[in-house]
């Protein structure tokens, strides 16, 4: 439960602070990672809860939402310009593996043409050299030497010489031509099966860079329709905050008013019953319920009403119906109900240095003491709830100094435990 401080402003200055708040709760929530997000807006949402249990029910659900919207939407717009970028990206490689491909089909397409021609060429030499191989086989060698033998003299002999280096150099060119150009064949066979495989690589490369685009770009949508859906949020939640001013307002007033006769209360008890036993100075308090801290004693800016107030206690999350221990020997003061406080209960403990100290535990789902009973170190006096103005179930646990709260951990294990 809470101390409030005086001076709350009006309901038309709230709504500045409102953003405020959850813009400072979004700070550290613009990530691109997701779960970043998550986490940040599940932190946002458990703080503005803390800070909300003296609205009214739809003041704290707006609150909340409005919260959780600040804190996703900074990372939810990060991650539309990285899509974005995203798309632009992909685009321009997709762009670029497809002039790659073009560009190595082009290849291919030159250098089959070239094997083309070059296998044209062979299978032409070898139609040749077919013809050769005939006419050498019909007319034989020795034939081809006869015409030297029949010279008539050495002029004659020299011209038949030349005859026949001639015919024997071309039947040589024949060949040379032949092996040239299946030799030209095979390169140009390589040369269109490595241009086959570039073109099909960069062909393969661009439809996945298309792909890569396609998934960029519905990335994109779907986070600008999450930014425009968490935008849609916060403008509902601040709809809902407004249309709440009268009644939480009121509330926080009576929460104002609360706090005062309670403290009143408790001063009044102790004139009338006395303070009993002395406690020592250092003496530790038992933790009074298993469970972990999930909101500090201290100041904190009201979301809604636009005021620093003091949280009087520190909460002590714990499932519903878990046992609930009283933190020392003691009397108890009150055990009832308690407006916003929901079921709660007081003990008086002492005093210490000259000073009342007394424990109190509100937000209870039952009280299992009654006013005036004594009660015992670790005795079970109440059960975790979640009654009055409280978002969850937990403990709201109080040390008060002659009806003043003060900071309990300074009070408990250190380890909270």
């Amino acid at each position: 439960m809470h101390a409030y401080r005086t001076g709350a402003r009006l309901w038309a200055a709230l709504l500045v602070p409102v953003l405020a708040l959850a813009g400072s709760l979004a700070g550290s929530a613009a990530q691109a990672d997701p779960r970043d997000d998550a986490k940040a807006a599940a932190t946002a949402a458990d703080r503005a809860a803390a800070n909300l249990e003296d609205a009214t029910a739809a003041a704290q659900r707006a609150g909340i939402a409005l919260a959780t919207a600040e804190a996703a939407l900074p990372g939810a717009q990060q991650r539309v310009a990285e899509a974005q970028g995203r798309v632009v990206a992909a685009e321009i490689t997709a762009s670029t593996a497809r002039r790659r491909a073009d560009t190595a089909q082009e290849a291919y397409d030159a250098v089959a043409a070239r094997f083309a021609r070059a296998q044209a060429r062979v299978e032409s030499s070898r139609d040749e050299f077919g013809a050769l191989v005939r006419r050498s086989y019909q007319g034989g060698t020795v034939a081809t030497f006869s015409v030297l033998l029949k010279a008539t003299g050495p002029m004659d002999a020299l011209d038949r010489y030349g005859y026949v280096s001639r015919v024997l150099n071309g039947q040589q060119d024949l060949i040379d031509e032949l092996v040239a150009a299946r030799r030209a064949a095979r390169e140009a066979q390589d040369a269109a099966g490595a241009a086959k495989r570039a073109a099909d690589e960069a062909r393969a490369e661009a439809e996945a860079a298309l792909a890569a685009a396609e998934r960029a770009q519905q990335e994109a949508e779907q986070a600008r329709a999450a930014v425009l859906a968490l935008t849609e949020q916060r403008r509902t939640a601040l709809l809902a905050a407004s249309a709440e001013r009268t009644a939480t307002l009121a509330k926080y007033r009576l929460a104002r008013v609360e706090e005062a006769r309670m403290v009143a209360e408790l001063r009044a008890w102790e004139r009338r019953n006395g303070v009993g036993p002395t406690l020592q100075p250092g003496a530790r308090f038992l933790m009074p319920v298993h469970g972990w801290k999930s909101s500090d004693f201290g100041m904190r800016f009201h979301p809604l009403y636009g005021a620093w107030r003091l949280h009087a206690g520190v909460d002590l999350a714990a499932g519903n119906g878990e046992p609930i221990y009283a933190a020392a020997d003691g009397r108890v003061m009150r055990a009832g109900w308690a407006g916003g406080y929901g079921n709660y209960t007081c003990v008086s403990h002492g005093r210490q240095q000259g000073q009342s100290i007394s424990t109190c535990y509100g937000h209870q789902s039952r009280i299992l003491v009654g006013d005036g009973q004594r009660v015992r170190r670790g005795q079970v006096i109440g059960r975790v709830g979640s009654t009055g103005g409280s978002t969850g179930n937990h403990l709201h646990f109080e040390v008060r100094v002659d009806g003043d709260p003060r900071n309990p951990e300074k009070w408990l294990p250190s380890c909270l435990c």
